[in-house]
């Protein structure tokens, strides 16, 4: 038996809904999924609690607060595809924040707007794309 353990990059996704519409921003020079939307999202932290990640990533892509009250928990997502590799994605959900959605970002994002749940683009990420169905719809944990 090996004595070193696996280990897999944790994320954070937030789905930031108002209404029927959710948050997407497009990639932009990011080296992954570029053109392709996506939701406020980053690499968990070591020591850091995986919700104080999430809060940590709307403040820094979207310039809004988050207290973790105001957070649901969607899914856990295991991945294992090609690109960008194992890991494992903590999706939440937030109908609640402090602060005027701007993005903070420009260099890593070209569009930031919501769009209805009906009309999501095409050029979603797939796993971002089940991930929040998967949350929406009530399914705590979803492997890929």
């Amino acid at each position: 038996m090996s004595k070193i353990r696996h280990s897999v990059p944790l994320d954070v996704h937030l789905i930031i809904r108002q209404e029927n519409k959710i948050l997407l921003m497009r990639r932009h020079k990011t080296g992954f999924a570029d053109g392709q939307y996506a939701l406020v999202a980053g690499c968990h932290e070591s020591d850091e609690p995986i919700s104080s990640a999430i809060i940590r990533e709307a403040k820094e892509e979207v310039g809004i607060d988050l207290r973790p009250e105001w957070l649901t928990m969607g899914c856990v997502m295991h991945i294992k595809i090609d690109n960008p590799g194992e890991r494992v994605c903590f999706f939440f959900i937030a109908n609640q924040w402090n602060g005027t959605i701007t993005n903070c970002e420009p260099h890593k994002c070209d569009d930031l707007r919501f769009y209805p749940l009906e009309e999501l683009p095409k050029n979603l990420i797939p796993f971002v794309r089940s991930g929040i169905f998967a949350s929406l719809e009530g399914t705590h944990f979803v492997e890929m």
